[in-house]
């Protein structure tokens, strides 16, 4: 059996104790130190993290209390408050036990242990220290995630009087753990609003958990909601847990819940009915606490009234009801956004002298927006990569006055445009790769391997 990468500190004042504990735990354990006066503890615990400490109870000659063990455990989870100590004495008095357990001890080791029962509590501790920093580091992981996550959404922006209401709503629901229903076009924001209740909210250090319910196949939804057992069909490899299981505690946002069928709808419902989810292949089904908000762009009283939509799952998600107005509503947004977004991506395209002109700021204004601030975002974005003066005017936003509804779900060919900033930036320094590669803010090995993505 292989030896355990972990890190044992021993402190016994009985030489013979500690020499005949380091051989035994050293066949298990990777690195075992020893130590006899626990007054060396404190730059033991500075140069070394132990990833288990087997700490003796008494150490001055004559001392049956277990005093100075106490003592000792104290002052190591001062200089260490995740650490994983296990009381050794002579005396197997039980008091001394609780008392070592209250403080913070792990486990507790009656002298003269057997080998067996040495390692095997050794290592129980050591496998639950590592365990501890696995969860610690994941959630570091995840605090870093979502940060990153919600870079992408940041801040809402407005200064238009209709969207008063909306900001309102959110504060006035966003404490509460009331469903909440978001109601739109496409494009106006339904998920940053989503985000933005889950950031005021009670359950803000909890998980917020996305769920596309419109790019989600039927087959796959009872499986990416509910979970499943391992063995519960053909490619169910392993136990996986549900959406609404992995959200519990947080917030679970259903995107497009207007698109589910009659019969996704009914599971849904009785889900929240219930606050219990049943795995695919289990017959035990999980608690969950869950705050819920929803989203669509269908206009769901028209679908209740032919059907497609059942009123009592809408009865259970929308307590309160938050509807964002379309662009073209919001006076005095479209100058605010284009700015917003021109300055986010004259950054990320090293373009930071960039501007625009009052030509297209009356231009943007006038246009509809039938895609609404996605479409701008993207219009915005599209405008930077080309753009060859440091002033954006009318001449670099080809808009329509009559929008097309290909528009609406308009998508940015990014390799596209990028391919075509390459060439422009490369013509422009007539070859010279390096000062093309300064301009667009990459390094000459990240422009080479860019150059033979697309082939030049």
């Amino acid at each position: 059996m292989p030896k355990l990468n972990a890190n044992i500190l021993i402190i016994e004042d009985d030489e013979d104790v500690l020499y005949t504990a380091k051989l035994v735990l050293k066949q298990r354990f990777g690195e075992v130190h020893t130590e006899t006066d626990p007054k060396r503890l404190p730059r033991l615990l500075e140069k070394t993290a132990f990833d288990v400490i087997l700490l003796d109870m008494n150490f001055s000659h004559g001392q049956t209390s277990g005093n100075e063990g106490l003592f000792w455990l104290r002052e190591i989870l001062k200089l260490d408050s995740q650490a994983h100590v296990i009381m050794n004495t002579a005396y197997g008095d039980i008091q001394l036990a609780v008392e070592a357990m209250k403080i913070g001890a792990i486990d507790f080791l009656v002298k003269p242990w057997e080998r067996e029962k040495l390692i095997a509590t050794v290592e129980n501790v050591f496998q639950l220290s590592r365990s501890k920093k696995e969860v610690q580091k994941l959630k570091s992981r995840e605090k870093v995630i979502t940060g990153d996550i919600d870079k992408a959404f940041p801040d809402m922006i407005s200064r238009s009087d209709v969207m008063a209401p909306v900001f309102e709503a959110i504060e006035k629901v966003a404490k509460t753990d009331a469903n909440v229903l978001i109601l739109g076009e496409n494009g106006t924001g339904k998920e940053l609003v989503a985000r933005e209740i889950y950031r005021q909210s009670l359950r803000a250090k909890e998980p917020f958990i996305k769920v596309d319910l419109g790019s989600l196949a039927e087959s796959l939804f009872e499986s990416e909601l509910f979970g499943h057992k391992k063995g519960a069909f053909t490619d169910a490899k392993e136990d996986r847990q549900g959406r609404l299981e992995i959200a519990s505690g947080g917030t679970l946002f259903l995107d497009e819940i207007g698109n589910l069928t009659t019969t996704q709808q009914s599971k849904l419902l009785t889900v929240l009915q219930a606050r219990q989810v049943t795995p695919i292949g289990s017959n035990r089904p999980v608690d969950i606490d869950i705050r819920l908000i929803s989203a669509t762009n269908i206009q769901l009283d028209q679908v209740i009234e032919s059907g497609e939509f059942r009123q009592d799952l809408l009865y259970r998600i929308n307590t309160v009801e938050i509807t964002l107005p379309p662009l073209r509503s919001r006076t005095g947004d479209v100058a605010l956004l284009a700015e917003h977004y021109l300055n986010l991506y004259a950054s990320k395209y090293n373009k930071r002298q960039l501007s625009l002109n009052k030509s297209a700021l009356k231009k943007l204004d006038q246009y509809p927006w039938p895609g609404n601030i996605r479409e701008l975002q993207h219009t915005m974005e599209r405008a930077v990569i080309m753009a060859d003066a440091t002033e954006l005017t009318a001449d670099d936003f080809p808009l329509d006055k009559k929008p097309q509804p290909s528009l609406v779900n308009e998508v940015l060919q990014k390799d596209e445009m990028e391919k075509q900033l390459i060439q422009k930036a490369i013509k422009k320094w007539e070859g010279n790769l390096t000062k093309a590669a300064d301009e667009m803010g990459m390094g000459r090995t990240t422009l080479y391997r860019k150059m033979k993505k697309y082939g030049f």
